[in-house]
C-alpha cells in the first residue's frame, strides 16, 4: 500500500474551510449564495411542532365517542387558551353541568369519535439557525440551510463540552506547561474565550463562569473536574448541548497535559482576535472534533493548503500524538515506517511506526495508537 492512513486532527494557522448550518426540519433559508454574513447573523428559520397533550374527554364527561362532538365547545383547528372551556354537558339542571377546561394553550388538533380523545397541541416553537462564522454562503441547500466558506485559523480540539460561542480570545498563559489557575481570571475576562496552558482546573472553571466568560480552552481537564463540571458521569455519547455557562475544549487529553507548542503559539498569535468555537464532540462512529475558528476574511490561504477535511497518507516527518500508555501525550515526528508487522506486548503483530521526540529520543509504537496532527 502506498500509505498508512491514521486518525488525524487539524492545527494550521491558516486554512479555508466549509462548514453546513442545517435546520432540524424543513424551513425558511434566509441567505443568498455570494453574500457575506456575520457569526450572529440568522441564516435559517423553522418551527418545530408544539408538544401534544390528549385527553379522554368521554370518561370525564360521561357519554359515549359517537356523542363526543355534540358536547365540544371547540372545532379541531381552533385556538384555545389554557383554563378556557373546551368541553361541557348539557343537562337539564345546571348544577349538574360539567366543563372540562383546557389545561394547556394552543390549538385543538383532533377529536375522534372513535376513541373518545381529544388532542391538543402547543404553540409551535421558533427554530433559528446561526451563521457561527463569519464568511459567505457559498451553496443554499433549499429548504434546509446553507454551506459558509471561511478562511482562518482552524484548531481542533480532543474533547469539549458545551454549545457554540463566539468572542475574543484572550491568552492567560505565558507557557504551554501552565496551568491555568483561578487567580489569573479578573473581571476584565467578561464575554471573552480564555485560553490557558496545560490544566484547567475546576477552581478555574468556577471563576470563568463567575465573571461571565464564554469559554476556556486549555491542554488538559481532570475527570473529577468534569464530572464536578457537569454534574454526573459522561458515558460515551455526544456533548455539546450541555447547559453549564461556558464551552470548555482541551486540545491534548485528561490530565495535566501541556498544550501541543503548535497549538499554543496559534493562540499566542491570535489573542485578541475575535473566534467561534464549539464543545461538540462524539467519539463513536461519525467522530465529530470540539473547534477553535478564528476567521480572517481579510487574508488568502497559500495556494497549496488542503481543503479540511481531506486526509493524506501517514509520512515520515508528520507530527502526531501518542494516544495511549507508556507514552501518552506525547508528540513527535515519524522518523521511520516500517512495512513488516511487529510483536507487541499483547503478543499480536501489528503494523508499527518509529517516532523521534522532541529531547532526541525514539520509540516504536503501533500505529493504532498514534493521532496525526495535520498542521
Amino acid at each position: 500500500m502506498a500509505h498508512a492512513y491514521t486518525p488525524g486532527l487539524r492545527v494550521t494557522p491558516q486554512t479555508t474551510l466549509r462548514k453546513q448550518r442545517r435546520l432540524p426540519l424543513k424551513g425558511q433559508v434566509l441567505a443568498e449564495p455570494g453574500t457575506q454574513v456575520r457569526r450572529d447573523q440568522v441564516v435559517a428559520r423553522t418551527e418545530l411542532p408544539g408538544n401534544v397533550t390528549t385527553l379522554n374527554l368521554v370518561n370525564r364527561l360521561g357519554c359515549t365517542p359517537e356523542e363526543l362532538p355534540d358536547y365540544m365547545l371547540k372545532k379541531a383547528g381552533d385556538p384555545i387558551q389554557a383554563g378556557e372551556p373546551l368541553a361541557a354537558t348539557r343537562p337539564f339542571i345546571k348544577w349538574f353541568k360539567t366543563t372540562v377546561e383546557a389545561p394547556v394553550s394552543g390549538s385543538v388538533e383532533s377529536i375522534s369519535s372513535v376513541t373518545g380523545q381529544v388532542i391538543l397541541r402547543e404553540p409551535p416553537r421558533p427554530v433559528e439557525v446561526l451563521a457561527y462564522i463569519d464568511g459567505t454562503v457559498v451553496e443554499v441547500l433549499p429548504g434546509e440551510g446553507v454551506e459558509i466558506e471561511t478562511s482562518g485559523a482552524f484548531v481542533q480540539g480532543i474533547f469539549g463540552v458545551g454549545g457554540e460561542c463566539w468572542g475574543p480570545l484572550q491568552l492567560l498563559a505565558d507557557a504551554p506547561d501552565e496551568v491555568l489557575e483561578a487567580g489569573t481570571i479578573g473581571p476584565d475576562c467578561k464575554g471573552k474565550i480564555l485560553v490557558g496552558g496545560s490544566l484547567i482546573t475546576h477552581a478555574a472553571i468556577q471563576q470563568a463562569r463567575q465573571v461571565g466568560a464564554l469559554g476556556l480552552i486549555g491542554g488538559g481537564i481532570r475527570d473529577q473536574d468534569l464530572r464536578d463540571l457537569l454534574g454526573y458521569d459522561l458515558g460515551v455519547a455526544i456533548t455539546g448541548t450541555e447547559e453549564i455557562g461556558l464551552t470548555a475544549i482541551v486540545t491534548e487529553g485528561f490530565g495535566a497535559i501541556a498544550m501541543a507548542p503548535k497549538t499554543f503559539e496559534i493562540f499566542k498569535a491570535f489573542s485578541g482576535r475575535e473566534a467561534s468555537i464549539s464543545g461538540a464532540t462524539q467519539i463513536r462512529a461519525g467522530v465529530l472534533r470540539p473547534e477553535i475558528i478564528v476567521p480572517l476574511q481579510d487574508e488568502k490561504p497559500p495556494p497549496s493548503e488542503r481543503p479540511t477535511g481531506s486526509q493524506q497518507g501517514l509520512q515520515k516527518g508528520n507530527l502526531l500524538r501518542i494516544i495511549r500508555a507508556p507514552y501518552f501525550g506525547r508528540i513527535g515526528q515519524v522518523s521511520a515506517l516500517p512495512t513488516e508487522l511487529q510483536q507487541v506486548e499483547s503478543g499480536a503483530r501489528v503494523r508499527v511506526l518509529e517516532v523521534e521526540f522532541a529531547d532526541g529520543s525514539r520509540a516504536v509504537v503501533p500505529r493504532a495508537n498514534v493521532e496525526l496532527i495535520e498542521v
